[in-house]
């Protein structure tokens, strides 16, 4: 575990909101100097606790005007191994996320469909047609509101 102090927060909570801005811009933002920021930032990198830079869609604009989440609870263990099915679940587009959770279900899953006729279409058609699907809860989004992390 990295220690933090309060501008290597500062920076992470201003990487969160924008990872592609300069780091000029976000030394200024948190009272340093470019070549401090960028030293701070490759540290938090090099440590792992940063890694990667993701791009978000807009999955709406993008014409998937529906997000369910599902809850899949598999009919028995031994007729689809966990990894097999995660990898099954992958070849399918719409299905955005998959969590392997401790609880009433096995996995969680976050689809996405052009409209609800859509999202029937890949449940029935690709989701449960999968061999050792047990039960299935769906449950429609209605909105969303993302909150920073704990840092």
């Amino acid at each position: 575990m990295i220690e933090l102090d309060d501008i290597d927060r500062a920076l992470i909570r201003a990487l969160a909101e924008d990872a592609g801005r300069p780091a000029g811009e976000l030394g200024r933002s948190v009272g340093l100097s470019q070549p401090a920021a960028w030293r701070r930032i490759r540290r938090l990198f090099a440590s792992g606790a940063l890694s990667g830079r993701r791009l978000e869609l807009d999955a709406e604009k993008l014409g998937f005007g529906v997000t369910v989440f599902l809850g899949v609870k598999l009919a028995t263990k031994g007729r689809m191994s966990m990894e097999d099915f995660e990898r099954v679940l992958g070849a399918i587009p719409e299905v955005q996320r998959v969590e392997h959770v401790l609880g009433l279900y096995d996995y969680r899953l976050r689809v996405v469909a052009r409209d609800l006729a859509d999202f029937e279409r890949v449940l029935r058609r690709r989701i449960m047609a999968l061999p050792g699907i047990g039960s299935i809860e769906a449950n429609v989004m209605l909105s969303e509101e993302r909150r920073p992390g704990p840092i």
